[in-house]
């Protein structure tokens, strides 16, 4: 097991280094502020081949594997949560199942579009009722003459307000299973509510999506059959878990930056701060956690790569990952004190932001019960 990074893969990580640095960490706060998707950022990532990187060349991609993607994911969130929640979106959950399950006439007219940056995809999974219990997903999609007719609710689907089309969960069948189809925004019955306001990642918009009687013509049912979802998403799950974990060691790095620039130019009794004993345990303990994280993140990603079991491994990568990353955010704000509390400060954004990484891909909670289960198997 060697972690080594290839020569590509220090090519391509620096290569999104110098992007982030130069045009997005920059524009970070007035990205936030805006309140707006940043679709200039989007189209300059799919520019450098961001969102082709885990599809295939016959899909219009690069064909590299998930070590590589996290690594530039890990740098753009670095520079700004929110961008990195919409490049995680477009390049995998809003996409994936379009290059797993499309049609040919799919891949052509929304897939390969969406990987250059001129579409944008969301998924639909989670409902009011219905989180981290997908049990409790009630969208039903009723077979009819020549396709299905969905009904039901969605909220807390990321990139919804600009989003061109939706891959969705909903019930189908007698057995009424987990059944995946596309919805394009233009269909009837289709309606995306609101903004949600949210404590972090501002320059995300998340809103709700409602199917009121929407037809959805038999080729865009994405199963190959009803009731495979379940399956397909467990196997996709792993995946959004590991690059989670890696967006969470982005935004812990720039955590650690700005608290260690700030400790050494801070001057208290005379001298600068990062001099005392207190300031440098805690210093210390972030770049511990940060150490830590990238190990847990990488090893993940390695056994995903290789085609060896990791769902255990991809359940503790982001545990750990996002706890880490909260921890140093936090530990970041104190070294800080007053001026980690400031809005001036990236501090405070780094603060709110990482709290996106806790959430989404499964909770500390479930992630806990995830690893108990597949060491008990």
């Amino acid at each position: 097991m060697d972690f080594a990074l290839t020569d590509e893969q220090r090519q391509i990580r620096d290569t999104f280094a110098r992007f982030v640095d130069a045009e997005v960490a920059p524009r970070a706060a007035a990205l936030d502020e805006a309140h707006a998707y940043p679709r200039d950022l989007v189209v300059r990532l799919a520019d450098l081949g961001f969102f082709a990187m885990r599809y295939p060349e016959s899909r219009g991609g690069l064909g590299l594997d998930l070590a590589t993607f996290c690594l530039a994911l890990e740098e753009i969130a670095r520079g700004s949560m929110s961008l990195a929640g919409c490049a995680a979106m477009q390049a995998l959950m809003g996409t994936k199942f379009l290059d797993l399950l499309g049609s040919d006439e799919i891949v052509e007219r929304l897939l390969k579009p969406a990987l250059a940056g001129r579409r944008i995809g969301a998924i639909c999974m989670t409902e009011p009722d219905a989180g981290s219990d997908l049990g409790g997903i009630a969208t039903t999609a009723r077979k009819v003459d020549g396709g299905y007719v969905l009904d039901g609710r969605k909220t807390w689907v990321t990139a919804a307000p600009v989003a061109d089309f939706f891959t969705v969960f909903a019930r189908a069948g007698e057995a009424r299973r987990l059944t995946i189809f596309l919805v394009e925004r233009g269909f009837d019955g289709v309606a995306v509510g609101r903004s949600i306001e949210k404590m972090g990642v501002w320059a995300l918009p998340t809103s709700e999506v409602a199917f009121d009687g929407c037809f959805v013509p038999d080729g865009h049912r994405l199963s190959r059959e009803e009731g495979d979802g379940e399956e397909h998403l467990r196997r996709t799950l792993a995946e959004i878990r590991i690059i989670t974990g890696a967006m969470a060691l982005g935004v812990a790095r720039a955590a650690l930056d700005e608290a260690t620039r700030y400790a050494g130019e801070r001057v208290q009794f005379g001298k600068p701060i990062n001099r005392f004993q207190a300031i440098q345990t805690k210093l210390a303990e972030m770049a511990t956690d940060c150490a830590a994280a990238v190990h847990v993140v990488r090893h993940a990603a390695w056994c995903r790569d290789q085609g060896l079991p990791h769902h255990q491994e991809a359940a503790i990568a982001k545990l750990f990952a996002t706890e880490a990353a909260a921890r140093v955010c936090d530990q970041a704000a104190r070294v800080l004190a007053s001026y980690g509390y400031a809005m001036e400060f990236p501090v405070q954004r780094y603060l709110r932001d990482v709290r996106f990484t806790l959430i989404g891909g499964g909770t500390s909670e479930i992630l806990k019960l995830v690893i108990a289960k597949e060491m008990t198997r």
